[in-house]
Formats: structure tokens, sequence, C-alpha cells
């Protein structure tokens, strides 16, 4: 009896583990139902929708950055303008002041120049001529360092000042891309791309032809149909960088000991 006795108690003593066990499984399982359907909120978290809903902020808050800088930018060249009233200054003292305003990029530039148009080949496009392999996704869209090269060649060759788009760049202009789009002073653009440029058009052109990283371009161009425009203007107007001018720049962070 004794023996029998502690037979049975050693066996709901091994089998009380499995039964919790089994239990613990049963309860991380209901806490993970319960967590997916918190994330998805009651929606099917393998669609598209978030994205899209990601989408839609981007645009929302490019559009409101937009709006701020134009805002900005209007109260800049009031307080310029007062600036100029009550400084004090001699004619010398403006004139250094307005030409370093119109290398600062801050100002609304005019003259000759050229726009440079990128674009991405068509979605079904095929190799164009012989002894070419056929496109891989990335052979046929516009990159950032495409881009980069443009800006980058405009600059060597003698460039008053460039536009991206609809936006002036300064010295602290960033042209990144993300995916397939283009990310610009807080603004989200998809292509095609244009960037347009006040000075000798004849200057800028051999500075695009004669880029390295335009080259390579070139090759993509005549063989996936990549876009390439480049038209000369007369009379082109920049407008003035409306963003921010403060730099921003990181700070140690005190420590104890």
């Amino acid at each position: 009896m004794s023996n029998s006795d502690d037979s049975s108690a050693g066996t709901r003593r091994r089998a009380r583990p499995v039964r919790l066990l089994t239990a613990a499984v049963f309860a991380l399982a209901g806490l993970l139902f319960v967590t997916s359907f918190n994330t998805s909120k009651g929606t099917n978290i393998r669609t598209d929708a978030s994205l899209l809903k990601l989408s839609d902020l981007i645009k929302e808050r490019s559009q409101d950055n937009a709006e701020l800088e134009e805002s900005t930018g209007a109260a800049r060249r009031r307080v310029d303008a007062l600036a100029d009233r009550d400084d004090g200054s001699t004619k010398a003292e403006d004139a250094k002041l307005a030409a370093l305003r119109a290398a600062s990029g801050t100002e609304e530039l005019s003259g000759k120049g050229l726009t440079v148009t990128l674009n991405d080949a068509p979605p079904n496009a095929t190799a164009r001529i012989p002894n070419v392999p056929e496109p891989q996704p990335n052979d046929l869209v516009i990159h950032q360092q495409d881009l980069q090269a443009v800006v980058n060649a405009l600059w060597q060759g003698g460039a008053e000042g460039i536009q991206v788009m609809d936006q002036r760049l300064i010295s602290t202009s960033a042209v990144r891309c993300v995916g397939n789009t283009l990310i610009l002073q807080g603004r989200v653009y998809s292509p095609p791309y244009k960037i347009s440029a006040v000075g000798d058009p004849a200057a800028l052109k051999k500075a695009l032809a004669a880029s390295p990283a335009l080259q390579n371009y070139q090759a993509y161009v005549n063989a996936y149909g990549l876009g390439w425009k480049v038209d000369e203007h007369k009379a082109l107007t920049l407008p003035a960088y409306s963003g921010t001018v403060d730099l921003h720049y990181a700070k140690p962070v005190a420590t104890t000991p």
C-alpha cells in the first residue's frame, strides 16, 4: 500500500511540470494573439495599408514643411528689409553684404542657365543595344549618386546658383534619396527630377559632359532608356532659399564620475 502510494505520488510530481509547461505555452500563445490584435487594431497586418498610411503621412508632412518654409522666407525678407533700413551701415558695407547674400543662396538669382531633367526608364524597359544584359530593377531608376553627380558637375562648371526641383541649394543642403524618392530639406519628391543652374550654358554643358559619373549614367541612358534632357535658358530665375539657416550639431553629453 505504501509503495503504491509512493509510486502514485511520484507520477503526479512528474506530471505536474508537464501540465505547468503546457499551461505556460497556452498563456504565451494567448498573449501573442492579444498583442497581434492590439498592434493591427483589428486590421490585417499583412496588407500594405500601414505602408499607404505612412506614405500619406510623409506627403502631408512634406506639404506642411513647404508651407512653413514659405512663411519663414517671407518673415526673413521682412527682417532683412528692416535691418537694411535701420542698420546705419555704409554703402560699401551694404554692397559687401549683398554679395554675401547672393553667394549664400538667400537671395533670388537671375541670368542665363540650363535645366537638367533626370527620369526613370519605362517599367518594361529592355536592353536597347546589342551585347548588353537585360536590366535589373536598380538599372531603371534614378539614384542619389546620379542627382549628386549633376549638382557637382554644375558647380564645377561655374554655376552661380542651383535649384533642385523647387528649392534653392545652399552650403548645408543635402541631396538624399530613400528608395525611389528624393528628400531635400524636409520635403519629398518623385521623378522626374529637375535641376536648374544659373551660369554660362556652354561651360555648364562642358562640365556635365566631362563628369565620369555622368558618362557612366549616359551608358545606362543608351542601354535602357533612363531619362536625360538638357534645356538651355536665355533667362532663368532661381528663388531665394527660404528654409532655416541655423546650424545644428552634436554636443557631448556631460557625464558624472
